[in-house]
Parts: structure tokens; sequence; C-alpha cells
């Protein structure tokens, strides 16, 4: 049997036809050890029925996704993203969460002012930070490739996002997602400069050669160009021994599967790839 012990499913794998409460069951008959799931998802079942349902499965949670999306076209609206990322930190408090994955947010509507966005970036994280470390609630930025700059996340590259890291200090960190990183010719040097203390997280899928759609196509682990062993062993050199969050949002492929089908799957391609 393959060691599954570092596995985790992010919900969003499975998410095309299947309700939180049912993706949690079937992770826990799979074996597999953790979960990450998604704030629509929890909403929908409940915060506290959703941390029961983890517990009496004896699942462990990754990561929180998401926080983040702070940028706004005023500071009223900055303020209320603040909010809920205050919530956010509190709902990863309730679930055990290892960290609480920010997808930053990318340019307020109708803005061209790229700059400003990164500053509001830089001034939510810290604020954040702020209420969350009380918690027990580790932060974690994920740089999202450069396509969703736009609309998702201003913070594109590792370098980016540790620079946040160092300017605001703490424990804040990052999340380490081969989709997003695979491409960026400094990634070995900069995963060695986060080190295992701002490593909070390690997500993997795979970069199809073909991608019918910037977000919702992403493929199965062994399915595309990325050498995910390769940065696999770039994270554990830094002594990174925390979950490998397995994380596909595929419309047209994955999510028309049926849930014990994928998760065979991401368990054989796990180790394998």
């Amino acid at each position: 049997m393959p060691d599954i012990s570092q596995l985790s499913i992010n919900t969003a794998t499975v998410r095309g036809r299947y309700r939180l409460d049912e993706i949690l069951a079937a992770v826990a008959r799979h074996g597999i050890p953790a979960v990450s799931p998604w704030r629509d998802q929890i909403a929908e079942l409940g915060l506290a029925e959703t941390a029961r349902r983890i517990r009496d499965l004896g699942l462990k949670v990754s990561g929180l996704c998401r926080g983040g999306m702070f940028p706004a076209n005023d500071r009223g609206g900055f303020e209320s993203n603040l909010d809920d990322n205050r919530r956010a930190a509190d709902e990863a408090a309730e679930l055990n969460a290892d960290c609480l994955v920010l997808v930053v947010g990318g340019l307020p509507e109708g803005s061209k002012d790229l700059a400003g966005a990164r500053s509001q970036v830089r001034d939510g994280i810290a604020a954040l930070q702020d209420y969350a470390t009380p918690l027990g609630v580790k932060l974690a930025i994920e740089p999202l490739h450069p396509m969703y700059c736009a609309d998702r996340a201003v913070v594109n590259t590792m370098a980016q996002a540790l620079d946040i890291c160092d300017e605001i200090g703490g424990e804040v960190g990052v999340a380490c997602d081969v989709y997003h990183v695979w491409w960026d010719p400094d990634l070995e040097r900069q995963i060695a400069r986060a080190g295992k203390a701002r490593l909070h997280a390690f997500h993997i899928c795979d970069w199809l050669r073909v991608t019918k759609d910037l977000l919702l196509d992403r493929g199965m682990m062994g399915d595309g160009v990325i050498d995910i062993a390769q940065v696999r062993g770039w994270v554990e050199a830094q002594g990174y021994d925390g979950f490998h969050e397995c994380e596909i949002f595929s419309a047209q492929d994955w999510w028309t599967r049926d849930i014990d089908e994928v998760l065979k799957t991401v368990i054989e391609r796990h180790r394998a790839c």
C-alpha cells in the first residue's frame, strides 16, 4: 500500500458532485488523514457540525481555504474585507487548521493601481496577523500564477510572498502550490529562503500542456508537465514534514467522476509522481 500519512485532500478536488459531509466521509473511508475544506462548503454544513464530523472521523485539517481578497476601492470596502478575514481566522481556530491560506486578491473593480493593491494586501495581512496570532492561527500567503494577477492575486511569486513575510514578521508564511509556481526559475532558491519555519503548506496537482480553462482545468499529478517530485524534494530539504495537499479544480474531468475513483487515483499518484 502507498504511504499516505502525509496526504491531504483539498475538498475542491471532489466538490463537483458532492457535499462536504459526503467528502469528509469518503476521505476517512480511504484512510486519508487530512482535509482542507472551503469556507462556502463549511457555511452550508455549519461550522460546529463540520468541526464535529472532522473530529469524529479522526481527520486533521491541513489548511482552511480561504482568507485574503483584501484590496478594495475605498476604506469601507477594505475594512469589510478585513472583517471577513477575521471570521476566517475564527473558523480556522475552531477547526484547529494548520494554517489559513490567503489568496490575497486582485485589482479592485475598475482599478489599474497594481502598487496600491499590493500595498492593501500588505496592510491587510499585517492587521489580520495581529488578530490571528492570539488564536494560534498561522497565515499562509499563497502566490498565484501571474495569469490571476488582475482578479485573484497580486502576489505571484514566492519571492513576493516572502518579501511580505520579511516586512511583517511574526509567523506569517507561505503556501507553495506547484500549479502556481512551477515555472519560476528562482523557485528552488526561494523555497530555501522560506525554510521550514515559513513553509506552512504544500499543494500538489499538475499543469496540463493544453489547458482548456485557466481556472477549472488542472491536472491530476502525473498527467502534466510539472516535476512534482523535484519540488517536493526542495521543500522537504528544508525540513518540511507537513501534509501534501491535493487541490485539483477540474470541472470537465475529475469533478465529473465518482469520488472513490478520484480518491483512489490521488492515492496512487501521490508518491508515484
